[in-house]
């Protein structure tokens, strides 16, 4: 197989990097922490003071008005809904029309209901709603603690070999080089139990870079090149043992605050998410390598853990 020139390989390595780059950059207005931080999600309508979902059109207008003003929460009321809950519309906001239907009844008096298809002697009648982004002062209710029951046994035991100190407890996921210690918030705050595996390998790739493990640069600081190139290492190798253990894990989303300086590291060079790639295979395999059975095949490492 004939060597690709100097020239070639620059090209395919810039060409690869603008593809990771314009991924990113397309993404990175949709980021969220992924344990629990905020309201309902947008993507399901509720009204705050009665927890109903909205209906019909108006399921339509408010899909339509969170994405267009990027609210991260589906929690909705009217000005006088958010006074009962103790909340206050700030200065300036406007409200998102929502229909709701008044029918009048065999005495003649006016029941209200919402739907798009109104039947006969039905009044429509217009309410402006705002979000839970639009106001200050509320509270949104404590979201269900993700059970016990959903963790998942063989990632369990995967992590438990790597033989690091993890301690659980807090709101913050991170490693502590000086005591060589994870911290992870609780299971049950996380959305669902892959985004907790995903967060738990990514804080243990960063514990993969200790002295006695592979001796990794962990000295950083935030903002730097360094600090953006070990985060870009450790997402990757999270994401490559979720992969190799049948995880449905997407990339950690809490690092939009990161993102700028990926992009800063990607585009000065181009050769440093292959730089990246390589570190974050080689945590890989070191995992596995903690595992007590595995074989090697097809250049593949693979568990029998079951």
């Amino acid at each position: 197989m004939q060597r690709a020139s100097g020239a070639s390989r620059t090209d395919l390595y810039r060409t690869i990097t603008d593809t990771l780059i314009m991924q990113i950059e397309a993404g990175a207005g949709t980021c969220r922490m992924p344990w629990h931080h905020d309201g309902s999600p947008a993507n399901r309508p509720t009204n705050a003071l009665s927890h109903a979902g909205y209906r019909g059109i108006n399921v339509l207008a408010l899909w339509a008005a969170a994405q267009a003003a990027g609210y991260p929460s589906g929690t909705w009321a009217t000005y006088r809904q958010w006074g009962e809950l103790g909340a206050q519309v700030r200065k300036g906001q406007r409200g998102t029309l929502v229909v709701f239907w008044k029918s009048l009844d065999e005495q003649g008096a006016y029941t209200e209901s919402e739907d798009d298809r109104p039947a006969r002697r039905m009044v429509a009648r217009g309410f402006r709603v705002f979000n839970a982004a639009q106001v200050d002062g509320y509270v949104p209710p404590a979201p269900p603690p993700l059970p016990e029951t959903e963790r998942i046994s063989r990632a369990e035991q995967f992590y438990a070999r790597l033989g690091i100190d993890t301690r659980f407890g807090g709101n913050e996921a991170r490693y502590v080089p000086r005591e060589d210690c994870v911290h992870m918030p609780p299971f049950e705050r996380f959305t669902d139990a892959a985004a907790f595996y995903g967060v738990l390998f990514h804080e243990g790739a960063h514990a993969s870079g200790a002295p006695h493990r592979l001796d990794r640069d962990l000295t950083g600081r935030f903002g730097s090149e360094a600090y953006a190139m070990e985060e870009m290492i450790a997402e990757w190798a999270s994401c490559m043992a979720c992969m190799t253990l049948e995880l449905g894990a997407e990339p950690r989303p809490d690092h939009a605050h990161y993102i700028r300086s990926w992009l800063t590291v990607l585009k000065s060079n181009p050769r440093a998410v292959f730089a990246a790639a390589s570190k974050a295979q080689e945590i890989v395999d070191w995992m596995w390598m903690c595992q007590p059975s595995f074989f090697h095949a097809a250049g593949r490492w693979t568990s029998h853990l079951r």
